[in-house]
């Protein structure tokens, strides 16, 4: 009991995270609240240590995994410090004194690809349309900032000077390759204790469309581009701060336009097969180099914009350029 004592004291000391479930779940010694003996509790699932009756269902409060971890403990203390959680699917993280959000996507089954709806156009990579059955999953309400990067990484983008930088870190982060994305994730899942990381190219595409709430939008929120996109008509060949046009059915900014966004596939072509769960093609013994990158940018056409465009980029070195950034998935 003080090992679990002193872990959780520890823990008072991680990122702030807000999780999106009901606060019974946190009560997880059944005593009707959520108290640190309820951390206590859950970190001796944890370790493995007896503790009566069955409190798996009440620790698993974040995620909904079937599984007790640190990411639980957090959520539980998180109860404690702040009160019971929003039920709007919004999770809120801080690191080091920066806040960001990530939003709860449901799970569903959409077809992905250059559907009717989206003008038909195969020429972007967006054929064969297949259909995909996804599990819930989490995605960042906007793009990785330039304030976000600095918190976690201790310095801003390598190039962003390049991309003629102003100071200003409410903007996306931008220059970046996809080794450093990745770097970046494992970095802020140390800090959060959970699992950040790229999404893939079919979660990325499901909660452009809207998840299950899409309205079959042609961009991420409208068919009117200039309601939700920064792009070559309008962006005036700069980059704007994240979350200032309209989001999309989910509460997501700025998924058309802005910038590109990586997302961990290999980039290959569609199968017409229906698919559960994908991600994305084989690296093909070496010789594929390519990852998906998805969203346009802002110098894209509004062809690029579409929610179901693709395309990819380098992956090894220092493959980047100016509008390549990313957002979270966990």
């Amino acid at each position: 009991m003080k090992k679990s004592l002193l872990t959780a004291a520890l823990l008072l000391g991680a990122a702030v995270a807000m999780p999106a479930w009901s606060v019974t779940r946190g009560d997880v010694d059944g005593d009707g609240k959520v108290d640190v003996s309820d951390v206590n509790a859950a970190i001796n699932i944890i370790l493995e240590l007896k503790v009566p009756g069955d409190y798996l269902g009440n620790a698993d409060i974040e995620g909904n995994d079937n599984k007790v971890d640190v990411a639980d403990v957090n959520a539980i203390i998180n109860i404690i410090l702040n009160g019971e959680p929003s039920e709007s699917g919004i999770t809120t993280y801080t690191v080091n004194g920066v806040s960001f959000n990530m939003v709860a996507v449901e799970g569903g089954t959409f077809t992905m690809g250059a559907t009717d709806e989206l003008y038909n156009n195969d020429w972007r990579n967006g054929k064969p349309v297949h259909e995909v059955t996804l599990s819930s999953y989490s995605i960042g309400e906007t793009e990785v900032t330039r304030a976000l990067w600095l918190a976690v990484m201790g310095t801003t983008p390598a190039r962003v000077t390049e991309g003629g930088y102003d100071g200003d870190l409410t903007l996306p982060a931008t220059w970046l390759t996809w080794s450093e994305c990745d770097v970046f994730a494992r970095k802020l899942s140390k800090l959060t204790g959970e699992t950040f990381r790229m999404p893939t190219e079919a979660e990325w595409e499901f909660a452009a469309r809207g998840g299950n709430k899409s309205k079959g939008y042609r961009y991420a929120g409208s068919n009117n581009i200039d309601d939700v996109a920064w792009y070559n008509n309008n962006s005036g060949n700069g980059f704007h701060p994240v979350a200032t046009k309209v989001p999309n059915e989910l509460g997501l900014y700025d998924m058309s336009g802005s910038v590109v966004e990586w997302c961990r596939d290999w980039f290959g072509t569609y199968s017409s097969e229906p698919q559960t769960d994908p991600t994305g093609a084989s690296n093909d013994n070496g010789t594929l180099r390519n990852c998906v990158h998805r969203g346009g940018w802002r110098r894209s056409d509004a062809n690029d914009c579409r929610v179901y465009t693709r395309n990819s980029y380098d992956k090894y070195g220092d493959a980047t350029f100016a509008g390549l950034g990313f957002r979270l998935a966990k």
